[in-house]
């Protein structure tokens, strides 16, 4: 059943914090996983323990979940979740959330929410939106869930490159904080270069969010990310001095009461 998405604004209840904000520091960075990809347990997760970095592990059931030869066991997502990493919700099927009903969305959603449970993982509350593409009732659908946070892809400010590329840099002030864009994709049109331009976007208040996939995804050559090239990624995120974080650690930064009126919330957008 397809949803249709009209034009919207979603209301969020603010979120009570019991301390005060930190302010943004500069190169501060979001670290996302997409897919349960079996090397974010065996290669990345040591990796980023080394360097002290935060990281968020979207986990979907979709895609080919089944083959574990490539993909993440749950006794291995709970790992990562007991090594001090988020496990974030990126749904059961990894379908377009504009070619489902609210219903089917919330499903899919509370699948994931399920099995985190039965495997003593917290209820997750940020949200990856599958393949990008989102619309304000899925936006309606997370609200309501009671998700801090969701990460979309490069459009309409940057053209999708599903193979790698730059997207906006995640401006609090400018952007819903369920639709927070994504500044970096890893893939083979992606660069070194790219990772650098990024950290010099995070300045000013904003952040940068970076997305990779498996380090390797030998099921996805198009979001394949070299492990060479990602040692070399982490090495230069640590010698700058970068603030490396889990999406869910933004509420460190950024106000929950305060919620832009985003333009991106009047349209469905894929990218």
């Amino acid at each position: 059943m397809t949803a249709t998405c009209e034009p919207a604004r979603i209301a969020r209840s603010p979120r009570p914090t019991d301390v005060s904000l930190l302010p943004v520091p500069e190169g501060l960075v979001v670290l996302t996983f997409d897919d349960g990809v079996r090397s974010c347990s065996t290669f990345v997760a040591p990796l980023l323990r080394h360097y002290g970095f935060g990281a968020t592990f979207f986990i979907t059931e979709g895609l080919n979940f089944a083959d574990k030869e490539h993909y993440l066991t749950w006794e291995q997502v709970r790992g990562l979740h007991d090594a001090g990493f988020e496990i974030g919700n990126h749904t059961r099927n990894h379908y377009d959330v504009r070619r489902q009903s609210r219903d089917e969305l919330r499903a899919d959603i509370a699948h994931i929410a399920i099995r985190c449970q039965e495997y003593g993982i917290p209820r997750p509350t940020t949200f990856c939106y599958p393949g990008y593409s989102n619309c304000p009732d899925a936006v309606s659908v997370l609200a309501k869930d009671g998700f801090l946070f969701a990460r979309r892809g490069f459009a309409p400010e940057f053209p999708l490159v599903h193979t790698g590329g730059r997207g906006p840099v995640y401006d609090p002030s400018l952007h819903h904080p369920l639709l927070v864009p994504t500044t970096n994709a890893f893939g083979p049109t992606w660069g070194f270069e790219d990772l650098v331009w990024a950290v010099d976007q995070a300045r000013g208040g904003k952040a940068a969010v970076l997305v990779f996939h498996g380090v390797p995804d030998l099921e996805h050559p198009w979001v394949y990310a070299d492990p060479v090239v990602f040692e070399r990624c982490m090495a230069y995120l640590h010698n700058r001095g970068c603030t490396v974080i889990a999406m869910r650690d933004l509420v460190r930064y950024v106000d929950q009461a305060v919620v832009p009126p985003d333009p991106n919330l009047s349209s469905a957008t894929s990218g």
